[in-house]
């Protein structure tokens, strides 16, 4: 058969060329999906390990001390306006309280002057002179000493109302500015809570869904494997086909002499390797499209991963660690306690003032009431004596009932103050009693709290991101692997695409076999190229060929144990 010699050489070494791709590739992807593997198992330990991070007992106290600080924030937050509203009323009372003071001080200036007229009259007066002296003498020091009190509760009062406003200004101006600041910085560590929160669930959730695909992936890679295992008994079948092609003609080395001219025979085995080259062929592309199906199945599956370990770390924006917001967000909630800190340092100074003040006020009043009696009494007693002089004791009747009334309007003033001071201390008591709820220790123990939930999210922070850069490192090196594995058997698979053509110059190279007679010799070679088969599915191709010639197969089929079934 030597006019197809060279189709046939051309065959068996196009043949052999994708033999040997089919073996180098199938080594390659099989290396290639091993260190796949492994990488993904460093993958799936990264992910174990931010879910780990977001479940420890630091993120957990951070959470905590999240929740805790918004909520004494909004606390802080209500409290303003109802600090204004007492301080407002403490400052309207405290100004009400000045202007009888100031009447006060006026009525003790009428006394004053009283006691003086009504020593300059004693002196004009015959007989008891003296004693009219002794009663204007002891008028003139009580009233001078209740000049000097009143003297210095309204000093006191002007501190009082400097010390009251200051901190009324200073508290309505940090609520306007800084109240609705703090109800954003709560609502933003609530936001914060929430996130992280969300962050941990989600971490359980990933590391469940890093498990289910840990067994999905182990799954795939065990099937690929199979399915590499199993593109090898197509390399074995291309085997087989250049050993019964090297019988049809002196081409390399043979089984059998070489032929001069075209038997049957010869025609027939060619034929029998077209046959089997396009089904070798067909049953192959479809075990490369389950690989390349199963390695994109894998890529997917482990893209799906990281981009879930990564939104672990960025949160919302996945750009930046939300962890970063986190500390963003404490950070501000601290610098607003700074400022209510100085902002109540102004409140408490006016309690201390009221404080201080009011005791003064009460000893004021109560030696007022005292000293008011005593002049009433003694303008009494001197108005009684003076009558009894008649004409001459005329006018010093008139000014004695001056001094009793004077003294009757100064104890009016007197009765009007005292629920003015019952009201200043009432309104410092309420005002004292709210900022009980946020004295200045627990501002500082908010601070100590948030500093440090500061360095627990700092530190958890460095630790998810080392985590995520590692994740995202792996991640790449596997998607690197994953894709060289893909291109490997999409290189192979044009190689493979060819052995059809190869397969139609091997038939054009049979020629037409017509009817076909063989003999015990001939069938005995056929035997032989049965024998040496070791898939059920090339043998059933063999028989099929053989059948649609009449010529029936009478070896037996190798025993299971002496072959290796196909496995695709």
């Amino acid at each position: 058969m030597t006019s197809s010699s060279h189709p046939l050489a051309d065959a068996i070494t196009s043949i052999e060329q994708v033999s040997s791709r089919i073996e180098t590739t199938f080594a390659q992807v099989g290396g290639q999906l091993g260190q796949g593997h492994t990488i993904f198992q460093g993958l799936n330990e990264s992910l174990s390990a931010l879910s780990g991070e977001l479940s420890c007992a630091q993120i957990e106290g951070a959470s905590e001390a999240l929740q805790d600080i918004a909520r004494r924030l909004n606390d802080l937050a209500e409290a303003l306006p109802a600090e204004s509203a007492l301080l407002d009323r403490l400052r309207g009372t405290v100004i009400e309280s000045g202007g009888l003071l100031k009447q006060l001080a006026k009525y003790v200036d009428m006394i004053m002057i009283v006691a003086r007229s009504a020593k300059i009259e004693s002196a004009s007066l015959d007989g008891d002179r003296g004693d009219f002296v002794a009663f204007t003498q002891e008028a003139f020091d009580l009233g001078k000493a209740v000049q000097v009190s009143i003297e210095d509760c309204a000093r006191d009062q002007q501190f009082l109302a400097a010390a009251v406003e200051t901190a009324w200004g200073r508290q309505t101006e940090f609520e306007r500015r800084y109240r609705p600041q703090l109800g954003a910085s709560t609502n933003e560590l609530r936001s914060a809570f929430t996130d992280l929160e969300r962050q941990r669930n989600s971490s359980i959730h990933v590391a469940d869904l890093a498990g289910g695909s840990a067994r999905k992936i182990s799954d795939v890679v065990g099937r690929s494997i199979v399915l590499l295992q199993a593109g090898d008994s197509t390399r074995q079948r291309l085997e087989h086909v250049c050993e019964a092609l090297q019988r049809v003609g002196d081409i390399g080395p043979s089984l059998v002499p070489a032929m001069t001219e075209a038997r049957a025979l010869d025609q027939l085995i060619v034929q029998l390797g077209a046959s089997q080259l396009k089904d070798a062929q067909h049953e192959f592309e479809s075990g490369i499209g389950e690989i390349v199906q199963s390695l994109s199945t894998i890529i997917s599956e482990v893209s799906l991963l990281i981009e879930r370990g990564r939104s672990l770390h960025g949160g919302k924006d996945g750009d930046s660690s939300f962890l970063a917001r986190v500390r963003s967000t404490l950070a501000q909630a601290s610098n607003l306690i700074a400022m209510c800190e100085d902002g109540g340092r102004s409140i408490d100074e006016a309690l201390s003032v009221v404080e201080g003040t009011l005791v003064k006020f009460r000893d004021a009043i109560a030696n007022l009431a005292d000293s008011i009696i005593d002049i009433t009494l003694i303008g009494m007693n001197a108005s009684l004596k003076a009558g009894h002089l008649g004409a001459k004791g005329r006018a010093f009747v008139v000014i004695a009932n001056e001094m009793k009334v004077t003294a009757d309007h100064m104890s009016g003033v007197a009765v009007r103050l005292e629920p003015l001071l019952v009201g200043i201390g009432g309104a410092a008591d309420e005002l004292r009693a709210t900022r009980s709820r946020n004295e200045q220790h627990e501002l500082g123990s908010m601070e100590a709290e948030i500093l440090q939930a500061l360095r627990e999210v700092e530190a958890g922070n460095d630790r998810l991101g080392g985590l995520i850069l590692r994740l995202v490192k792996e991640g790449g090196e596997f998607d690197r692997v994953m894709n060289g594995a893909m291109d490997e058997m999409a290189t192979l698979g044009v190689g493979v695409s060819a052995l059809p053509a190869v397969a139609q110059r091997l038939e054009g190279a049979a020629g037409d076999l017509g009817t076909i007679e063989i003999d015990p010799s001939d069938e005995a070679v056929l035997d032989q190229l049965y024998a040496r088969y070791t898939m059920e599915r090339e043998r059933d191709q063999h028989r099929n060929v053989l059948r649609r010639f009449g010529i029936a197969i009478k070896e037996a089929a190798p025993a299971a144990e002496e072959c290796d079934f196909e496995l695709f």
